[in-house]
């Protein structure tokens, strides 16, 4: 039997440090915590994980402060931050920082152990994501066309909009990475010497996404991959199509957006889009 992984999770709440073992007994997770960053620091002097989990909203020094100290001295570290307070600086913040994964407080035991599961599948690259813009109301953001990127950074994105419903926050995820998932592929055909650009965009009234890929631009019109261009009578024709042309699952990008979006602009050549969502 292979070796179990090993967690350090850092949080001044005794209540969590004494929740997340029990969440994860019967895993391959062995649990150490500790109530701080400096006694983190200490702790990574002396013992090496496979993967930190640090609150970020803590006395003395916060977890982002924790986790640049982390970047600084052990680079290679996957870190997975989590709060119960999502907002935009703790999200960014936590990019900028090159954070693996991220977490948001409460959270059910699947949760827990897929952001566990997907950090420690997730290979280390510093410069995957770069934060070009980190105003709270525009936030703008650089990716390379790596599949295990644009999941990653899923995870970030789905907290952004922190003050809608549960469900709501989720459909406009799974949405938003099924788009970004057809820039990477096929957009930047899965280069990682080519990038993606997103942008999170918050006014008053309303939440805009947009996503502008490499490539050379599609039509709309010419998607037989995509559920968007399915009949009625053949609802998932492009699924048997996605196979025959060798392309992974998928193809229900367009179609939830559609579905929960209250507008969807495409530019001239069809390598942009703008995603719009009022309040």
């Amino acid at each position: 039997m292979s070796s179990p992984h090993t967690l350090l999770v850092v949080d001044d709440d005794p209540a969590i440090r004494v929740l997340i073992p029990v969440l994860l007994e019967g895993t391959r997770w062995e649990v150490d915590s500790v109530e701080s960053g400096e006694e983190a620091l200490e702790r990574l002097q002396s013992h090496s994980y496979d993967l930190i989990l640090s609150d970020i909203l803590m006395p003395g020094m916060d977890g982002l402060t924790l986790l640049g100290r982390i970047r600084t001295q052990y680079p290679d570290a996957r870190v997975v931050m989590m709060t119960v307070k999502n907002t935009p600086d703790h999200i960014v913040g936590s990019l900028q920082r090159d954070a693996t994964g991220y977490l948001s407080k409460p959270f059910f035991r699947e949760s827990l152990i897929d952001a566990l599961q997907n950090a420690l599948s997730t290979p280390h690259v510093a410069d995957d994501i770069k934060v070009l813009s980190d105003r709270p109301t525009w936030i703008s953001l650089q990716l390379r066309c790596k599949l295990e990127t644009a999941d990653r950074l899923t995870q970030f994105v789905r907290q952004l909009p922190s003050d809608l419903e549960p469900d709501e926050r989720e459909h406009i995820a799974i949405a938003f990475r099924e788009l970004l998932l057809n820039a990477v592929e096929h957009g930047g055909h899965l280069d990682p010497e080519k990038t993606v650009e997103i942008s999170y965009i918050r006014t008053a009234r309303s939440i805009l996404y947009y996503i502008r890929d490499p490539g050379e631009g599609f039509s709309i019109d010419h998607l037989e991959h995509a559920a968007v261009a399915n009949n009625s009578d053949e609802p998932f024709r492009h699924v048997a199509l996605r196979e025959e042309q060798g392309i992974r699952p998928g193809g229900f990008g367009m179609l939830m957006t559609k579905n929960f979006a209250d507008e969807v602009i495409y530019s001239g050549k069809g390598n942009e889009v703008i995603i719009i969502k009022y309040l």
